[in-house]
């Protein structure tokens, strides 16, 4: 059984399935220290849906589609430095900084009241 779907969250396109885990970033706007580890997440931004031969698809979103997870911990990404420099100039500026994202596991794929589990 090959069940999977695209959610929308953190400005990314996601393509989950049940039973596997993800990073995200801009998880929440809320205070990070509110995720703590099995901290129970339902996302409602569900673009389309596949299940077994059948796909369905939203108009922007489906209405009665949900993803059950729950955030294992928050870690840092490796840092990203940036680097400017103007020749023939003196110009050099370095700048870095390191994501702050959020591991989740999906638990099943809700919709039309069925739930897919792995």
């Amino acid at each position: 059984m090959n069940t999977y779907a695209i959610i929308d969250t953190g400005g990314e396109q996601l393509r989950v399935e049940p039973g596997r885990f993800y990073d995200m970033r801009h998880f929440t706007l809320l205070n990070p220290s509110i995720l703590d580890s099995n901290t129970k997440v339902l996302i409602y931004r569900v673009l389309m849906i596949h299940h077994e031969s059948n796909i369905a698809l939203g108009d922007s979103w489906l209405e009665d589609a949900t993803i059950k997870g729950r955030v294992l911990h928050s870690h840092f990404k490796d840092k990203i430095t940036i680097y400017k420099m103007r020749s023939k100039k003196k110009m050099r500026r370095k700048l870095g900084y390191r994501l702050n994202l959020a591991r989740f596991v999906v638990d099943s794929i809700c919709f039309d009241g069925k739930e897919f589990y792995k």
